[in-house]
């Protein structure tokens, strides 16, 4: 049973299943199957959340996001890790909860997890920031994936506020995550071309129309952030995923480092659907094991330390694989 203080918290921070929905949000999209599959997504996250906010202990939590559906239930995690953040930042005892979540249960979801932590950052101060993720020492991809927090804290920023992240195109102020506040802008941009498959419905020339109003230097996260949406939560079919691989043009290798991640995370779940390994075929032209083997191949130790994040390099990586020539290797290039 709920607490009524956890209730409470939940009326005030959560959005309603109806909410999230596109026309609530006033995306212009054409409701089809497809569509309604993809707001399944922000809903399951909406759940995940609820039910995170609400518990009085973690089985509860795990229990209720077990009985959710193998290809949603990573969204869901992404929820709770929502909830967990938010309860942790603003209690005493700094990622208890979210802790013993991810390296538990949450373990196969860290990525999604990862994005949840920066769902709960865009409704916290940023003075709390730095309680938002948990020592996950033991995880191997912490702290290098934890810049998914700020691509999950632009992706909530321009689903909710989208006139001012999208529309009037602002940017964040920097901020110091992992001690490269200059990266900070390029993940959050990361997040919003994420949103933009979503605001736009999947839609091939839509989505390529809407990265193409944001200035030229901004384009390539944006694309990288398109390929690793429609790869993880879908929403075209074939003839749609070779039209945006040929509307990414000169960006096509950030559209398939972003479906390269996708398939990554899809494939560390234990859940990998149809249409995750369609996008791997259509923007990449692997299949889901050579995928995966090139993200481990081009995988960087979470101890680097540099001027660029480890994440950027793992990223720059699998981009020179595909802008190297043709008929050259990654490695020979």
């Amino acid at each position: 049973m709920p607490t009524a203080f956890g209730s409470l918290r939940r009326l005030l921070l959560t959005p309603s299943l109806r909410d999230v929905t596109f026309e609530r949000r006033g995306f212009p999209v054409t409701a089809t199957d497809a569509t309604r599959r993809l707001e399944a997504v922000p809903q399951s996250v909406v759940c995940g959340f609820e039910w995170g906010i609400d518990a009085q202990d973690q089985w509860e939590v795990e229990r209720r996001l077990d009985l959710v559906e193998p290809e949603m239930r990573g969204f869901a995690y992404e929820g709770a890790t929502m909830a967990f953040t938010i309860l942790d930042a603003m209690g005493p005892r700094r990622g208890d909860r979210t802790r013993r979540l991810l390296l538990g249960p949450g373990r196969p979801h860290i990525f999604l997890a990862y994005i949840g932590i920066g769902f709960a950052m865009a409704r916290l101060p940023r003075q709390l920031w730095k309680k938002a993720v948990p020592d996950l020492t033991g995880s191997p991809y912490h702290p290098t994936m934890s810049w998914l927090a700020v691509d999950g804290f632009g992706f909530d920023r321009a689903y909710f506020d989208t006139r001012r992240w999208v529309d009037r195109q602002e940017r964040p102020a920097p901020y110091a995550w992992e001690g490269s506040p200059g990266y900070f802008p390029r993940a959050v941009d990361q997040g919003i071309g994420r949103a933009l498959w979503f605001i736009h419905g999947a839609v091939a020339t839509e989505v390529a129309v809407a990265v193409g109003r944001f200035a030229s230097g901004r384009r390539a996260d944006l694309w990288s952030g398109v390929g690793l949406a429609a790869a993880f939560a879908g929403g075209c079919d074939p003839a749609g995923l070779a039209q945006v691989r040929r509307l990414s043009a000169e960006h096509h290798a950030d559209l398939a480092q972003g479906a390269v991640f996708a398939l990554k995370a899809r494939h560390y779940s234990g859940c990998v659907p149809a249409h995750t390994a369609a996008a791997a075929e259509a923007f990449a032209g692997l299949s889901v094991e050579r995928a995966v083997a090139l993200a481990d191949d081009c995988a960087v130790d979470p101890g680097t330390k540099g001027e660029v994040p480890s994440y950027e390099l793992w990223r720059r990586g699998v981009r020179h694989h595909f802008a190297a020539p043709a008929g050259v290797s990654r490695s020979a290039s």
